[in-house]
């Protein structure tokens, strides 16, 4: 995490924490939701638009991707200074870049070490990694198909819905509710 977001959190520890302006897609891009966006539906629904707009700039992306990280409960988020800018994830935490030398790559540039490979009843391909559990780029998928043909990478069936309570991350965080 920057400094600069550790000092803004020490400076101003009680700021309310954003839900719902964030997401992360199945191919690792940022999306920014305004509340028009939000109003369309689930950030991983197919309604047109509800993603919102794709985030570009360079080093906005590296600064999200540099405080991107997650709380005891699963909730992915992006620390922005002291606020918490929980993330909407279309798919997982983290969506892999596999190499055709099987190196694997999170989508923030970080090297991860292959721990399992899982595919579910859709197809999609899946990683454990030393950095956390997370879903092969759809570009890479033939690399990683090498890796699994070649007996390097063993394969897993999985049911997609069993994944977040299994890997225990949460794709779509919301405030705590009140208790009495």
């Amino acid at each position: 995490m920057d400094e600069i977001v550790k000092q803004a959190m020490r400076k101003w520890p009680n700021v309310p924490h954003c839900y719902g302006w964030l997401g992360l897609d199945a191919r690792g891009n940022w999306y920014m939701r305004d509340e028009p966006v939000q109003a369309l539906g689930a950030f991983a629904s197919a309604h047109p638009g509800a993603k919102g707009s794709r985030l570009q700039h360079e080093k906005l992306i590296d600064f999200i991707q540099r405080n991107y990280t997650s709380d005891a409960a699963g909730q992915w988020f992006f620390q922005n200074g002291p606020q918490r800018v929980y993330v909407e994830l279309e798919a997982t935490p983290w969506i892999w870049r596999v190499a055709g030398d099987f190196t694997v790559t999170a989508h923030d540039g970080q090297l991860a070490r292959f721990r399992s490979a899982l595919v579910d009843e859709q197809g999609w391909l899946y990683l454990e990694t030393s950095l956390g559990f997370g879903l092969v780029h759809t570009q890479d998928v033939q690399n990683a198909s090498h890796a699994i043909e070649q007996g390097l990478w063993p394969l897993s069936e999985v049911v997609r819905a069993s994944l977040p309570a299994r890997y225990g991350y949460c794709t779509s965080p919301e405030p705590p509710t009140a208790t009495n």
